[in-house]
């Protein structure tokens, strides 16, 4: 019986991040701790409603007592957030640019302009082209999702929530449970990103009008085809684990499914070896 040599494989030069919102309702620095005791390479901070988040000096210090890096930050563009730091959109993202320099992030999370925010929307892509014109940090828009009302699918975004359907952006972030709830062809969204997808946020859902933010091989998103699409393209960004955890029973179990999460995009972050037959 001839036995074939295992096939040579290479791992991702992506580092995988944990989401500061993963650990939620624990704060901030709960976070920090379980990203350092379970060999995450770092952390996206979510900014929010927890005071820690909003201070970019104490995210400092945990990030010097934890020896965690801090990757991203998340600007605070949620419906909730909406008082966070200030009221102007604008100047959320120059704060939040401000903190990532500070932190030595590579990027900041920002979500397309809500459809109220008229002017904000207006000069949204030129917003952020100028910021980006200004610093080496990357303004990474990311995909959102339609609400379905009666039937019908109606978008609390503007220009659009599929920020891959219009004149791209220089950066994006793909993330995987917002696909699930858009319904939409992760694969493809990867592909129209191109080489401008420089952040992935990793979790998964079924497809139910909600965002689910599960654990990675929970649902049915493509969430291992799209890791390794990426191993195989050299992508050399962040992946960051943003799952829902606040159903877990208590830290333990909490910690088990980050520690599943942070597995599973280790075990799919790899490809074949150029060199390998």
């Amino acid at each position: 019986m001839t036995v074939r040599p295992a096939r040579a494989l290479r791992s991702s030069r992506a580092k995988v991040g944990l989401s500061t919102a993963s650990v939620y309702p624990e704060g901030t620095p709960v976070a920090f701790e379980l990203a350092a005791k379970l060999g995450y390479d770092g952390v996206e901070v979510m900014v929010w409603t927890d005071p820690v988040s909003q201070d970019p000096y104490a995210l400092l210090r945990l990030s010097q007592h934890y020896q965690v890096p801090i990757l991203a930050i998340h600007a605070p563009c949620l419906i909730i957030t909406q008082r966070v730091w200030t009221t102007d959109p604008w100047t959320k993202l120059q704060k939040a640019q401000f903190a990532a320099e500070l932190l030595g992030a590579q990027t900041v999370v920002v979500h397309p302009p809500f459809r109220w925010q008229r002017d904000y929307a207006r000069g949204f892509r030129e917003g952020v082209q100028r910021l980006a014109d200004e610093t080496d940090i990357r303004f990474a828009v990311e995909n959102m999702f339609p609400l379905r009302v009666r039937g019908r699918e109606v978008s609390a975004y503007q220009p659009s929530w599929d920020v891959s359907a219009d004149e791209p952006y220089r950066d994006y972030t793909l993330d995987l449970s917002h696909t699930a709830v858009s319904k939409s062809d992760a694969v493809a969204m990867l592909d129209a990103m191109g080489d401008r997808l420089t952040h992935l946020h990793i979790a998964d859902g079924t497809g139910l009008p909600k965002d689910e933010h599960l654990v990675p091989g929970r649902g049915t998103e493509p969430c291992a085809d799209v890791l390794e699409r990426l191993a195989i393209g050299g992508f050399d960004g962040h992946v960051v684990v943003e799952i829902n955890t606040r159903r877990a029973l208590d830290r333990a179990e909490r910690e088990a499914d980050l520690a599943e999460a942070l597995a599973y995009c280790r075990l799919h972050l790899v490809a074949p070896h150029p060199s390998a037959p």
